[in-house]
């Protein structure tokens, strides 16, 4: 029987890179979900979204992942429904980083190890798909959410997409800005490796894991994140679907993307 080759001194370096990057990972969750059970029950909103905005840049940091908000990009709102497309499991964080929010999630993110938890103390509401009764009840809570003066934050596409692309919206939640009474504001997400090409490592598509993503990530190239933060639509007087569609052309044109010869399709009344 013939041995098994010995991996090369600079392939067992990176492998021993991987696992340090990891665990940083691994005891920055731990730190957060400390931060949930023991901080949060006693802070009010605003202290809260300092914890999560600090957190957030402190794990983008360990993940070599720098921001960018593009020159000439609107003031964000502090009231309001934010909506953007959907790439990695980044853009949460990216998004936190600089405007902290309460996400709106689809219901496999509560599955993930330890970040689903985590997420949950955070206020992320999570949605599962065809539930029509408790899309009723969270849909009752985001507007009630918007009214107190809180930002809510969601992503339209339902899924991520390939960077590059952009996926039709659903319609569904924008009825909550419109019964609130607030603002839209789209935001457009793209992630850059250093020679200012879409990064490869960052689409989280397909049949890949959380925590295969996350290594593709820590073993990659640094990763510059451009948010845009786009001009705010009025809601009032305005359909779900012409706010979806209008937020879907603004996110495309500020991508890049040509908006594509096709309808909005609802995936659901």
């Amino acid at each position: 029987m013939s041995a098994t080759p010995a991996k090369p001194s600079s392939q067992r370096n990176l492998d021993w890179r991987l696992i340090l990057r990891m665990g940083r990972v691994l005891l920055h969750i731990v730190g957060g979900m400390a931060t949930c059970a023991f901080i949060f029950p006693f802070s009010g909103l605003e202290k809260r979204n300092a914890h999560i905005r600090r957190w957030s840049r402190q794990l983008l940091a360990i993940c070599n992942v720098s921001v960018q908000v593009t020159p000439g990009s609107a003031a964000a709102l502090e009231q309001g429904m934010v909506v953007c497309n959907h790439v990695s499991w980044l853009d949460i964080f990216v998004i936190n980083a600089l405007h902290p929010c309460r996400f709106v999630a689809k219901a496999e993110i509560r599955d993930w190890p330890l970040a689903g938890w985590l997420a949950a103390q955070a206020g992320t509401v999570f949605i599962a798909r065809g539930n029509k009764r408790e899309l009723r009840n969270i849909f009752k809570g985001l507007v009630h959410a918007l009214q107190e003066g809180q930002r809510v934050a969601f992503f339209p596409e339902g899924t991520t997409a390939a960077q590059g692309s952009i996926l039709p919206f659903h319609a569904n939640l924008f009825e909550a800005a419109v019964d609130g009474k607030v603002k839209v504001q789209p935001f457009a997400l793209s992630y850059l490796d250093p020679q200012g090409q879409p990064h490869a490592g960052v689409d989280f598509i397909g049949d890949m894991t959380f925590v295969q993503s996350v290594a593709n990530i820590l073993d990659g190239l640094p990763v510059r994140a451009r948010l845009s933060v786009l001009e705010p639509m009025d809601t009032e007087g305005a359909h779900r679907r012409e706010l979806a569609q209008a937020s879907h052309d603004a996110i495309g044109t500020a991508l890049g993307i040509l908006p594509e010869a096709q309808s909005l399709r609802e995936q659901s009344a």
